[in-house]
């Protein structure tokens, strides 16, 4: 297995990941008129999110991350927030999110971030305890407002 950053050529990955991730974790349908075009948007500017795949011997995909960036000025540095976690349900199990993780954290250190957060759903034990084994820790509740799109 290896890690590589992901291209415009794997948008079609990347969106199905997303969609079977949110049906697993929060029971969501995504609209993919909406996740194509943002998948899409974020491999074409490396401002907005970095994905990076984690893929075997003949370059199949098992899994994925995505990053984006969080200004803190109270630490005067940027947070890596790891988002559109998914691997694939054979591929679990067997190291993949933590060679993600692994790979994250080393370009998070590299680039001189102050840490490195994610959000998880309060009742998802599985990935609580996965994250926790590497070293992450429950900081902060998080609450949204939702604007509607015009």
């Amino acid at each position: 297995m290896r890690i590589r950053d992901a291209t415009l050529d794997d948008a079609a990955t990347i969106i199905e990941f997303n969609a079977r991730m949110a049906r697993e974790t929060e029971h969501r349908e995504l609209d993919r008129a909406l996740l194509e075009p943002g998948v899409r948007r974020a491999l074409a500017d490396a401002r907005l999110a970095r994905y990076w795949l984690a893929v075997d011997d003949a370059g199949a995909p098992l899994g994925q991350l995505m990053v984006t960036w969080e200004w803190s000025d109270w630490r005067n540095g940027h947070f890596f927030w790891i988002q559109s976690v998914y691997v694939r349900e054979e591929a679990r199990r067997r190291g993949v999110y933590r060679a993600l993780h692994e790979h994250c954290v080393g370009a998070a250190r590299q680039e001189g971030a102050v840490g490195v957060r994610l959000y998880v759903e309060p009742n998802n034990a599985r990935a609580i305890a996965t994250y926790a084994r590497l070293g992450m820790v429950k900081t902060y509740d998080v609450m949204e407002l939702a604007l509607p799109r015009g």
